[in-house]
């Protein structure tokens, strides 16, 4: 949510983000109702008062018949009090139904674009291998390994699930710790730091953490990702609903929360099983494991100062970068279009993973700066030295969608007999050298 302070003094900045969003909301009308909210806020609380005066009259008051008098117009200046709470409540609902509309607005470096064929590539690191053989394509690969079952699953549960097998899930688990080691190692993530060119004012390690997979969604609201219900698993006799991503009950956890200055920043890797209905996408991607209803993803989460908050987002970039040029995978770095982008983030970069077996770059990490436009909605803020309450900003990032990297490894790392070769750096986890 964006301060209504901010929109007043900058309402054709908001318009323009708006629109660059492809959003729809009446500026001008939220800030006729704010208007009014201001003017009824302002009478509510003068009633108050004089309750409050009225109050402390009467019960000092000797004369009867005086006293009764007061209390006569004591009624009067309740039953508007009363009224006007109630034109306050009304008014309040539908100005934060406005207010929820709004979406984040796209810094002045973010692509202005429709949709993802107008993001731009940053850079692009690593050599695409060159194979003497058609390369296949994944789940080619993992049916004929043994290592990915869909047609069971979908006998099982149904389209989108699938079992993961054998050396298959050996990899996965070696990619967590990898990661993991790279996290909780100040001096590698200092290193990760000063070869990407940033100036972080604090390198911490990441707290590892095992979030829920249940989220309320009114805190998802508040997270700003409740956004299309058909997309989520909803429980409504329970008031829950399945997490889209681990940063939905990482975000969340500091609500209503005041943190000191000196507390920032913290950094938290979560692990968790990720949800989603993937009702958009019927038709694309059916096979294999790219376009999972159920997929782990360990994510990072980030709360920080502002001043910090687009550094800490480079900083979260980089430890992506890190993790695919360890594991010799090309990529490309994206910035994403403000068509393209997330409700709630400011500024989105993607990182795009060479998939030979496909032949093209698909997206593996995404990392979302959204500054306070979610902690402003959850309460999460940071008490300045000098005694000022201001909201945190936040980033979170993709560390390692484990099934996309796993695709990525199986289609680049593949052999011409069929066997895939363990990249070099797992090696040591997995104490084989193919997947075969």
């Amino acid at each position: 949510m964006l301060d209504i302070k901010f929109i007043r003094e900058n309402k054709d900045i908001i318009k323009e983000g708006i629109a660059k969003k492809k959003s729809t909301v009446d500026i001008d009308a939220l800030l006729e109702l704010d208007e009014k909210r201001l003017a009824v806020m302002a009478r509510t609380e003068t009633l108050r008062g004089e309750q409050n005066k009225m109050n402390t009259s009467i019960a000092n008051e000797k004369d009867v018949n005086i006293r009764s008098q007061m209390i006569n117009e004591m009624k009067l200046v309740k039953d508007e009090f009363k009224e006007k709470e109630q034109e306050l409540q009304d008014i309040l609902s539908e100005w934060q139904a406005l207010m929820l509309k709004i979406p984040n607005i796209p810094t002045v470096d973010t692509p202005i674009g429709e949709d993802d064929s107008e993001n731009i590539v940053i850079r692009d690191w690593g050599e695409k291998p060159n194979f003497d053989f058609v390369p296949k394509e994944h789940f080619e690969l993992g049916k004929a390994l043994g290592i990915i079952d869909t047609e069971t699953a979908g006998e099982v549960a149904s389209s989108r699930f699938a079992y993961l097998k054998g050396d298959l899930v050996l990899l996965q688990f070696a990619l967590i710790q990898m990661c993991l080691e790279i996290l909780i190692n100040k001096e590698k993530l200092e290193d990760i730091a000063t070869k990407a060119g940033l100036s972080i004012s604090v390198v911490n390690e990441f707290i590892p953490v095992i979030p829920p997979v249940f989220v309320r969604p009114l805190v998802q609201v508040k997270m700003a990702r409740y956004m299309a219900p058909e997309d989520h698993y909803l429980f409504p006799n329970d008031d829950l609903m399945l997490i889209g991503s681990a940063e939905h009950t990482l975000g969340s956890m500091h609500m209503n929360k005041i943190f000191e200055e000196s507390e920032l920043p913290i950094r938290y890797a979560g692990y968790s099983t990720a949800f989603r209905r993937e009702a958009g996408t019927a038709g694309k991607d059916t096979n294999g494991i790219l376009r999972q209803h159920q997929f782990d993803k360990l994510e990072m989460e980030v709360f920080s100062l502002p001043e910090n908050s687009i550094q800490e987002q480079n900083f979260l970039v980089a430890i992506q970068e890190h993790v695919l040029q360890t594991l010799k995978l090309s990529y490309q770095v994206v910035s994403v279009c403000t068509g393209d982008m997330g409700f709630p983030d400011a500024r989105q970069i993607d990182i795009n993973t060479w998939m030979p077996g496909q032949n093209k770059f698909r997206e593996t990490h995404s990392s979302d700066f959204t500054g306070g436009f979610q902690s402003r909605r959850l309460g999460t803020r940071v008490r300045r030295k000098d005694g000022r309450i201001e909201p945190v900003h936040m980033n979170d990032a993709t560390v390692i969608a484990l099934g996309r990297t796993m695709i990525a490894i199986m289609e680049n790392y593949q052999q011409a007999d069929g066997t895939i070769k363990i990249p070099e750096v797992l090696k040591k986890y997995i104490n084989k050298d193919f997947i075969s």
